[in-house]
């Protein structure tokens, strides 16, 4: 041993020296992740808390119990939808509070009934023309201020000036609930009517359905396309510059913001093209372009998961390079080509960005009931509905928005489930 390393700590010695530091930085590493881990997932929890708090009372509508009488005077025999239902709220109002006599204050009595009360007894007309004549105790939907009373969103106490309902509304209203006469139901219209200026009469139906029809034209174009071009692009595009190009672009586009995609639409399908507005058939090409490079690559991902061993055998039996890959390798790699389909046609159900481009911010009131008619969807239309001031919008956007997680929850886990179901480990 020379001179130079008498007395020189070992290598064993110095590894060991060293050794407590290092398990301390890894420990506090592994603590750092797990914290990471847990505010995620509490952030998390409180958004959905926040949301479901927020939107749960959008599933409960007030309900004013009234005694109707349907007089023959008011009905139009050669249309029944022209009767005077109105007339007929405000009468049965009327007999329920004979006091009222100034014109302000039978403003404010009438106030308690929502519009939608004349049309809710229009369709029970038109459904039975018997009751005509007849008196019948009728459930007729409640205002929006009087519902966000009920629902406890309403402070009493606050001065008369610093709320929407005056003091003589609230006597009304206790009068109305100690007779039984006010009650929180289900709300079946949220569910079954579209879009409409009144909160208690609007509905995610005419959305929903724009959104199916949209997703529709979405799926039978993105994914036949999709994985053709990744077929192609896999098994028998030779590589050379412009196949390397091809693929570059494909990475790129599926990393460009939506609402590029969007400005497309605008320019080809709207401007060049003349294809309806706000359309259903319009907003699934736009998404169609932007759901195609998700498609395309998780398709590709998938036959390269394939072993090469299936593609030898099947050449080696004396099967066409068609035939194999049709017969051998896309059954095999169709579970993944599924899962990223699903995948790409949920991150579409959740956008809003393209199509506000193309017009589907409109106010639709009617349901629509083609791919041609002018439609939203559930994102937009949960964008329109936070603008909006009333405070009963407000918890229908939540609840809105809790409907649309709920589909995108089993979108996701109908990929989670096709991918453990199918998937083959090699």
């Amino acid at each position: 041993m020379s001179r130079n390393n008498v007395g020189a700590p070992s290598t064993m010695e110095i590894v060991h020296r060293n050794l407590g530091r290092r398990y301390r930085a890894e420990r506090r590493f592994r603590l750092i992740g797990l914290l990471a881990i847990v505010s995620s997932l509490l952030f998390l929890a409180l958004l959905f808390l926040s949301i479901v708090t927020k939107g749960a009372s959008a599933f409960r509508q007030s309900f004013l119990l009234l005694d109707i009488h349907f007089s023959e005077e008011a009905m139009n025999v050669d249309n029944l939808a022209a009767g005077d239902y109105n007339g007929m709220v405000k009468e049965a109002l009327r007999k329920m509070f004979p006091e009222v006599k100034s014109r302000s204050d039978k403003k404010l009595l009438f106030g308690l009934a929502s519009p939608g009360a004349a049309f809710r007894l229009q369709q029970m007309v038109v459904a039975d023309t018997s009751i005509i004549g007849s008196t019948r105790s009728v459930w007729l939907p409640a205002d929006d201020d009087l519902d966000m009373l009920l629902k406890g969103h309403v402070d009493r106490l606050v001065p008369e000036t610093e709320r929407r309902l005056k003091d003589v509304q609230l006597a009304w209203i206790d009068d109305l609930t100690e007779q039984g006469r006010l009650r929180l139901k289900f709300n079946t219209t949220f569910f079954t009517a579209g879009d409409s200026r009144e909160p208690e009469l609007a509905g995610i139906l005419g959305a929903t359905m724009g959104s199916f029809y949209t997703l529709v034209v979405t799926l039978f174009l993105s994914f036949p396309i999709g994985v053709a071009a990744a077929i192609y692009l896999e098994e028998f595009a030779s590589r050379n510059r412009w196949t390397d190009i091809i693929e570059v672009n494909i990475n790129n586009l599926a990393a460009v913001p939506s609402i590029v995609f969007g400005l497309l639409g605008l320019a080809v399908f709207l401007n060049f093209f003349g294809l309806p507005r706000s359309a259903p058939v319009v907003g699934g090409l736009v998404l169609t372009l932007m759901t195609l490079p998700t498609i395309i690559i998780a398709s590709r991902v998938s036959l390269q998961s394939v072993p090469p061993s299936i593609r030898e055998a099947a050449l080696g039996v004396g099967a066409s390079k068609m035939q194999t890959v049709f017969h051998h390798v896309l059954p095999l790699a169709l579970p993944g080509m599924l899962t990223g389909t699903i995948i790409g046609m949920a991150r579409a159900l959740g956008e809003s960005a393209p199509l506000l481009m193309i017009g589907m911010v409109a106010f639709i009131v009617d349901v629509p009931k083609g791919f041609l008619e002018p439609a939203t969807v559930l994102p937009v239309q949960i964008y329109l509905w936070a603008d909006s001031p009333e405070r009963a919008f407000v918890e229908r956007t939540s609840a809105a928005i809790i409907v649309l997680l709920g589909f995108l929850i089993v979108m996701n886990a109908a990929a989670v489930f096709m991918r453990n179901r199918f998937e083959r480990r090699w």
